[in-house]
């Protein structure tokens, strides 16, 4: 039995391929995601490795609020340069270096262009000279408080040289300097994993990047031949108390690279994620390929029931041949993962600023991945095919046609039950009850949904394909195309379901975002009462910022009657980590935002009071004249008094500080401001004036207020692309389905295209048939798509109502495109069937059994 089933699997090679090669692009997308992140998880192991090869022990202040990768940007405090002579009194110490360095000093290149870094760091710190890692290139190193080296990186992509004028934005605007060298690191690279690095003199470094001389934000330690660092941290820190963060090298090296491993697992998650949606159309594929194939089989497996074969070993038989295309895909996908993982590596290394990646490897976690994934999901889609064969009955070997399609009762049903439990599912996610499995409630009843959807397809497609083929009944090739696709229900409802998760997940996505911009748009024009609005594109880990002297010459602008600056940053609340805001003009921003009290007055704002919107004082607890302790990321705790409580908008809300506060915190400059001009006052007679006070602020911009509404809503268009790519895997193999059904069904049909050849259908018409019947179904999975697509974004968008998305937005002409592709892949999927059926030799055909 196992030799038949081997020989039978080798005879039809081309089913083998097909079937396969859904499993391949799936599993390619698993181990690919796996390859990825191992491959940059080891480069970011070299490069902070190499960071403190000269650090035995670190000595830093603990920051004022804790962060996580995840959150934002921790900020290191300064402490007092008298702390580097205690670290120098421990015994041990050999050489003790103070440093400063901070995020945030951007060079200004010499198109007058701020240098933008895509997810590195752009560091600004106190130049320390050369050792064992960092080495001059050219020039060297800055001695007065006007100069500054950089890094070989900033070098190049500013396209600046030794003796130009530069201009370097940190806490403080845009000022010129002299560069006086640019250095590299050893091993011939020219940044730290893409980090932009300029360095200034001690002095300069600590007024600009902290703020205030005589301090420092850490210390690196040699320690003298044979002294244990983990002995000589523990010494330095009861040395210095519990005020003070003191580790060894390896210790810093580990938790900076497994703080941005952190951030990787999630990128790993949802490349996994669209991995299983591809894998989940496949199932699809593979279910279909399995049950055509006995279907044709019939007579065969009949054959051997009659010889004797057993129930099991017909089961056996059909599962033995998913396993051997299981396998193969398997390889064949891990390989492939391998070369995309690494594909993607080197474009996130070029991308990242040049990132030295680490050798492509492949962790054990992508082979056992490959396998388990390939051979899981083809035993499945295996499984009812299986079943099918062994209850073939050997009187069936008499019979000269496949086995006829069964009721559609049973699934009928069944499609129903489960549909119903997923969109019960689905309704329990989005309505906010499932608790901490909120997500996973959704994502469950989306899964289950589409199941359902799919066992309900048969039925549905009787209808709506034969309403479909209609359309190309205009001729004799035309109506035996849509005969043929309705002919099988089921066959045709599987092959249509896979290119409906595709299109349904596009679908409900572009409903959802599309929404949401319509959404914010409505909101924004309605509720922003500013004509002008100063901001920029946040590229990095730090917003765009500006001079706030920007706002007060705006201020006396012809035309400009109120600005209000807005800064943000994270605090520490009550013991509560969370976000705060800082206005220049607490009254303009109520004009502005047209902003109404709840409680207390929000009209004006002392410098030891704040105020919070009315939701998170109800969560809270908070009410008038209560007492808040805040810590902002710079500076010490300060208590506020709550003096006022503001009606919450979708646009504004959280907590509010007196300007004052700003100079805490981590960017003390503003990162948006609004400009309302006064009446008869145009945006044409204003705007070049603002433009001309930003000319030290290259970061940001002004812009009316619907560019900026534009501005906001673009990174969503970002997003729906990036779906959308990676939805591409999924409905490329739904494509592939179709080509697989269209190419056995022409097996399976092989007398009867040939009696209809005998008859007098030309080679052209043949092509006509299959090519119909191919576009029939794409349209049909296509229109089911974009309908259920349709209906889960609209579900979703009307559970993030009470979030402010209340604006349902179909995206007709996107939905109509969809359809008119499905059509045009209809035809393309068609091409090599339709060539086949053309190319049969009548008189084989007819004989053909």
């Amino acid at each position: 039995m196992l030799r038949a089933t081997l020989k039978s699997l080798l005879a039809r090679k081309l089913r083998l391929v097909l079937s396969g090669l859904a499993v391949v692009l799936g599993v390619m997308f698993v181990s690919g995601a796996f390859v990825l992140t191992d491959t940059l998880g080891r480069s970011f192991d070299a490069v902070f490795s190499s960071a403190y090869s000269q650090t035995d022990v670190g000595v830093a202040a603990k920051p004022k609020i804790e962060m996580s990768e995840m959150e934002g940007e921790e900020v290191q405090a300064p402490f007092p340069a008298s702390v580097l002579d205690e670290v120098r009194s421990v015994p041990g110490v050999a050489k003790a270096t103070g440093t400063v360095a901070a995020d945030g000093a951007q060079v200004i290149g010499s198109n007058g262009k701020v240098l933008t870094s895509f997810g590195p760091p752009q560091i600004g710190q106190a130049w320390t000279g050369e050792d064992g890692l960092t080495e001059l290139r050219e020039g060297r190193g800055p001695t007065a408080d006007n100069e500054i080296a950089v890094n070989v990186t900033v070098a190049d992509a500013a396209k600046i040289k030794v003796g130009d004028q530069v201009r370097v934005q940190t806490l403080e605007p845009a000022k010129p300097f002299t560069l006086v060298g640019i250095f590299g690191y050893s091993g011939g690279r020219d940044s730290l994993g893409g980090v932009q690095e300029v360095a200034f003199t001690e002095k300069a470094a600590q007024q600009l990047l902290v703020g205030e001389t005589g301090v420092y934000t850490g210390i690196t330690v040699k320690a003298d031949s044979g002294v244990s660092h983990t002995k000589l941290r523990d010494e330095i820190a009861t040395k210095l108390g519990t005020g003070y963060e003191v580790k060894t090298g390896q210790q810093l090296s580990d938790e900076a690279s497994d703080s941005l491993k952190e951030g990787l697992a999630f990128f790993n998650n949802i490349l996994l994620g669209f991995a299983g949606v591809a894998l989940f159309v496949g199932i699809f594929l593979i279910l279909n390929t399995f049950s055509i194939i006995v279907a044709q089989r019939t007579r065969e497996l009949a054959l051997m029931r009659a010889v004797g074969a057993s129930r099991g070993q017909m089961i056996g038989s059909v599962l033995v041949e998913a396993i051997v295309i299981g396998l193969l895909a398997s390889v064949l996908g891990l390989g492939a993962g391998v070369g995309v993982g690494a594909l993607l590596a080197y474009a996130f290394g070029s991308l990242g600023g040049g990132l030295q990646m680490a050798s492509v490897g492949i962790p054990l976690a992508a082979v056992i991945s490959a396998f388990v994934v390939g051979l899981f999901v083809t035993v499945i889609a295996a499984v009812l095919p299986a079943l099918r064969a062994s209850r073939i009955p050997p009187v069936a070997a008499m019979q000269d046609v496949a086995t006829p399609d069964r009721p559609l009762t049973k699934i009928t049903v069944a499609g129903a039950v489960v549909g119903a439990i997923g969109g019960a599912l689905l309704g329990l996610g989005l309505s906010g009850n499932a608790g901490d499995s909120t997500l996973w409630t959704i994502l469950a009843g989306v899964l289950v949904t589409f199941i359902g959807v799919a066992l309900l397809t048969p039925l549905i497609s009787k209808p709506v394909v034969a309403l479909l083929g209609r359309l190309f009944s205009w001729s004799v090739p035309g109506k035996l195309g849509r005969l043929n696709s309705g002919r099988n229900p089921r066959r045709t409802a599987i092959t249509a379901a896979a290119l409906m998760v595709g299109i349904a997940l596009v679908t409900g996505v572009t409903v959802i975002l599309d929404s949401a911009k319509s959404s914010f748009t409505s909101l924004a024009e309605n509720t922003i009462d500013a004509e002008l609005v100063i901001s920029g594109t946040q590229t990095g880990p730090r917003p765009p910022s500006f001079d706030p002297a920007v706002l007060d010459q705006a201020a006396k602008l012809p035309g400009v009657q109120e600005t209000a600056g807005i800064y943000w940053d994270r605090a520490v609340i009550n013991g509560e980590n969370d976000g705060v805001t800082a206005i220049s003009d607490v009254a303009a921003l109520t004009d502005i935002y047209h902003a109404k009290a709840t409680a207390g007055t929000i009209s004006s704002l002392g410098d030891d009071q704040m105020l919070v919107d009315a939701d998170t004082a109800k969560d809270k607890g908070l009410s008038v004249g209560q007492s808040l302790t805040v810590q902002t990321t710079r500076g010490d705790a300060k208590t506020y008094t709550l003096s006022g409580i503001y009606e919450a908008s979708e646009l504004y809300g959280g907590f509010v500080l007196p300007v004052a506060a700003a100079k805490d915190f981590a960017v003390p400059k503003p990162t948006q401001a609004y400009l309302k001009l006064a009446p008869g006052t145009t945006v044409a007679q204003v705007q070049p004036q603002v433009e001309a006070l930003l000319a030290n602020s290259p970061e940001v911009s002004v812009a009316d207020r619907a560019t900026f509404i534009d501005q906001q809503t673009s990174s969503l268009d970002g997003v729906l692309q990036m779906i959308q790519i990676l939805l591409a895997l999924a409905i490329l193999i739904a494509v592939l389905g179709i080509v697989n059904t269209l190419a056995l069904s022409v097996l399976e049909r092989t007398r009867e295209l040939g009696l209809l050849r005998a008859i007098g259908l030309r080679r052209a018409q043949t092509m006509r048939m299959v090519t119909v019947e191919a576009v029939v179904i794409s349209m049909f999975g296509a229109i089911l798509g974009v309908v259920v697509g349709s209906g889960l974004g609209a579900s979703v968008v009307r559970a993030l109502k009470d979030q402010g998305i209340d604006d349902l937005v179909l995206p007709w002409a996107q939905m109509g495109l969809f359809v008119g592709v499905a059509a045009i892949v209809g035809v393309v999927a068609a091409v090599l069937p339709a060539i086949r059926a053309a190319r049969l030799d009548v008189l084989r055909a007819i004989a053909h059994e």
